[in-house]
C-alpha cells in the first residue's frame, strides 16, 4: 500500500452534514459554520471543514480577507480544511447572504427526503452538494496544517461517483435512520481522502510540507511506519534501515519536508493519539502516559502541557464541554 494510504489509516473524521443547495443568478452566500442544525448534528466535534461540490453551472469564489478570486465549475470541489469563512456566487460584489440567513433558505425537505437550500434571482441556475466534515483536531493536526485555507479541486472524471457519494451523505443527513452517523463518517473519509488525493498530485516536485513528506519514497515510509505503530519504541536508525535510506540522510529529508525532526514528530503524534484517548474518558491518564512512551506521568503531564497549553486533566475535562470551531 502507498504511503499515503497508510499514514491516512491513522485519521479518522468524526461525522459529517451534507445538504442539496440550488442558487440562482444573481446570487452571493458568505459560507462558514454557522447553520444551527449543523451545530446540533456535530455537537462536540473539535473542528469542522466546510466543502462545496458543484453538479452544475459555474460560480466564483474567494476568502473573506480578499484572497485571490477563483472561477469553479460543474465537477470541482471547494474544501476549506482551517477557515471556512468565504464568499461565493455569480457576483461576489453582491451584499452576501450571511450564515444566519442561510439556516432559513432551507426551504423544503423533498420527496426524496433531501434537505434543499435555495436561494436568489431568477437567472442562471448553480446546484452544488454542500456539508461539514468534524475532525479531531489533535489527530488531524498534520494534514490540517499542510492544506491551505481554500483548495480548489477539479475531478474530472471522478466527479460522477463523488456526485453519487455525497448524494448518498445528503440522504442520510436528512433521514437521520439508524447507523446514518457510521455511514455520514466514512463517506466523509473517502471525500477528504480523495481531495487530499488529488490536491497532493498537484504539489510542486520541490514542495514541502506533510504531504510532501508523504509523497516521498522514504519519508512517507517513516511516517507510515510511525502511524501504523506509534507505541513502539522507534529510533531513526531503524526507520532508515525500514524506508532504505542513511540514517543521516533520512533525519535531514525528513526535517526539510515536514519541518521537524522524525523523533519530534513521532512524539507529537503520540501527545495527539493520547488526546483523543482523553477526550474519549475511558483509560486512566496513567495509561495512557505509558501507552504514549513515557515512564511516568509527571513526564507524560509536562510534555503534554507543553504541546497543548493545558495538564491532560484540564483537557479531559475541557474537551468533554467544547462545542464546534470553524
Amino acid at each position: 500500500m502507498d504511503a499515503l494510504s497508510d499514514v491516512l489509516k491513522s485519521v479518522r473524521l468524526e461525522g459529517a452534514v451534507y445538504l442539496n443547495a440550488e442558487f440562482t443568478a444573481p446570487w452571493c452566500i458568505r459560507g462558514e459554520c454557522g447553520l444551527a442544525s449543523v451545530r446540533e448534528r456535530l455537537a462536540g466535534a473539535e473542528h469542522v471543514a466546510f466543502f462545496h461540490f458543484l453538479t452544475e453551472g459555474k460560480c466564483k469564489v474567494r476568502l473573506i480577507d480578499g484572497a485571490e478570486e477563483l472561477h469553479a465549475a460543474a465537477g470541482d470541489l471547494l474544501l476549506f480544511p482551517q477557515e471556512g469563512k468565504h464568499l461565493m456566487g455569480s457576483d461576489l460584489h453582491l451584499a452576501p447572504l450571511e450564515a444566519d440567513g442561510m439556516a432559513s433558505a432551507i426551504d423544503s425537505i423533498d420527496a426524496d427526503h433531501l434537505f434543499r437550500m435555495r436561494h436568489g434571482g431568477d437567472g442562471a441556475v448553480t446546484r452544488f452538494v454542500c456539508g461539514y466534515l468534524a475532525f479531531s483536531r489533535s489527530v488531524s493536526r498534520p494534514l490540517l496544517e499542510a492544506l491551505p485555507r481554500l483548495v480548489h479541486i477539479p475531478l474530472g472524471g471522478a466527479s460522477a461517483p463523488i456526485r453519487e457519494l455525497l448524494q448518498l451523505g445528503v440522504r442520510e443527513s436528512s433521514a437521520a435512520r439508524p447507523g446514518g452517523a457510521s455511514i455520514l463518517a466514512k463517506a466523509a473519509e473517502l471525500l477528504f481522502v480523495e481531495a487530499l488525493r488529488r490536491y497532493a498530485e498537484t504539489l510542486p516536485p520541490e514542495g514541502k510540507g506533510w504531504l510532501a513528506g508523504a509523497r516521498d519514497a522514504h519519508v512517507g515510509r517513516a511516517l507510515a511506519l510511525m502511524h501504523a505503530e506509534p507505541g513502539k519504541a522507534w529510533t531513526v536508525d531503524e526507520l532508515a534501515r525500514a524506508a532504505a535510506i542513511s540514517r543521516s540522510a533520512l533525519a535531514d529529508r525528513f526535517t526539510a519536508l515536514v519541518g521537524e525532526p522524525p523523533m519530534q514528530y513521532l512524539m507529537r503524534w503520540r501527545l495527539a493519539l493520547a488526546a483523543q484517548a482523553l477526550r474519549s474518558g475511558e483509560e486512566a491518564i496513567s495509561r495512557i502516559a505509558a501507552r504514549s512512551g513515557y515512564d511516568s506521568e509527571a513526564a507524560f503531564t509536562r510534555a503534554f502541557k507543553r504541546e497543548f497549553g493545558m495538564p491532560p486533566s484540564a483537557w479531559k475535562k475541557h474537551k468533554g464541554n467544547q462545542s464546534i470551531q470553524a
